[in-house]
């Protein structure tokens, strides 16, 4: 299994909307260079970054802006798991009460 499918074959069920807007900040990137990093274009990028909660779109550009994202430096860490990669980062915690 490649690591592309690996690790974006649930995006869908990750990444939300102000995550991606974070993520895109991290990296020092516009809307219009994530879209051209990506293939995706600016109206997806921008459609993905309106949604509420997880991002909606086709399973395939959210795997393409993903990976562009993490081919610019990012890391994306699962629910649960630990960075691996070392580095500053930023997470959410998890709400209690």
């Amino acid at each position: 299994m490649s690591h592309h499918a690996r690790f974006y074959g649930r995006a869908a069920d990750l990444l939300t909307a102000a995550q991606m807007r974070a993520a895109r900040a991290l990296v020092g990137m516009d809307q219009k260079a994530l879209a051209e990093a990506s293939g995706v274009s600016l109206p997806t990028i921008q459609r993905m970054e309106a949604s509420n909660g997880v991002v909606r779109g086709v399973i395939e550009s959210l795997t393409k802006v993903m990976a562009a994202l993490d081919a610019s430096g990012l890391e994306f860490i699962n629910e649960g798991a630990v960075s691996g990669g070392g580095g500053r980062g930023v997470r959410l915690r998890n709400r209690i009460g």
